[in-house]
């Protein structure tokens, strides 16, 4: 089922709107999937995945993600059919595991392995309890976004959520120590998020400055540690009483400023 444009063309104001507000596609795909039972849905155009609603959905294609189980692959492969993309206010989250490289020389291939797929599994269940996006995995890192599309106006506030979740379901704060040591960080703002590539082998991805930046601020965190810059904490309303510190960033000219956030900050 190819979503309808209501006329508009594929252009960056069309995916601008589709990954802020749902546009006319996902809408129209609303008032029809809605009537339909039953929970859960896509978080975009509410295609039920689950009873007879989610039988019908599946014959026509649309099925949970396997990017984000909240998103269904018809929102999904409407963007990379169309190669669609455009810039929108959003919030990167890198998260990796700190000296995964010492770890790696104390255990065999097939233990590291395993160590890692159980970081990627509490990882990714993080973000898609907070409404996120994952972007990828590269190596011992996770990479995921937040945007309004799905993530809805508090897409900031969710990001860091999600992050103090990474550390909660991997040890971190508890009475022993964690059974991975992680650290995190969080950055907002405008992000270009899209299909790149060329067929057949196209993906979802995000890029920019920001994205860049979280990066920079995951690696300079300790374990057990998320570093928010300081816009995005000012946009999640965290308190003063946090921890702040001014970093030299690789890249940067000027230092920068971030707040401390562990599992347990509110």
């Amino acid at each position: 089922m190819e979503p309808e444009t209501g006329g508009k063309p594929f252009d960056d104001e069309y995916w601008r709107e589709y990954l802020t507000q749902g546009g006319d596609a996902t809408h129209a795909a609303r008032r029809l999937f809605t009537r339909l039972p039953s929970d859960p849905r896509c978080r975009l155009c509410t295609a039920p995945f689950s009873g007879a609603g989610g039988r019908v959905m599946r014959l026509i294609g649309r099925r949970p993600s396997d990017a984000n189980p909240n998103v269904c692959t018809g929102c999904q492969n409407h963007l990379i059919r169309h190669h669609g993309g455009a810039e929108v206010e959003g919030t990167m989250l890198f998260a990796d595991i700190r000296g995964s490289t010492a770890l790696a020389e104390t255990m065999s291939p097939g233990d590291f392995h395993r160590l890692l797929e159980r970081f990627y599994a509490v990882a990714s269940r993080a973000v898609f309890e907070h409404d996120g996006a994952i972007d990828k995995f590269v190596g011992d890192e996770l990479v995921a976004m937040f945007y309004p599309g799905l993530a809805g106006d508090r897409h900031v506030a969710r990001a860091i959520e999600a992050a103090q979740a990474v550390l909660r379901m991997t040890g971190h704060g508890m009475a022993e120590a964690p059974w991975v040591p992680v650290g995190a960080g969080v950055h907002t703002g405008l992000v270009w998020f899209g299909a790149v590539g060329t067929p057949p082998h196209v993906e979802l991805t995000s890029l920019g400055d920001t994205v860049n930046t979280a990066a920079r601020l995951a690696a300079a965190a300790g374990a057990g540690e998320v570093l928010v810059s300081a816009e995005a904490a000012r946009a999640a309303g965290l308190g003063d009483d946090l921890e702040r510190r001014r970093l030299a960033l690789k890249g940067k000219q000027e230092p920068f400023d971030v707040v401390v956030v562990t599992n347990a900050s509110s």
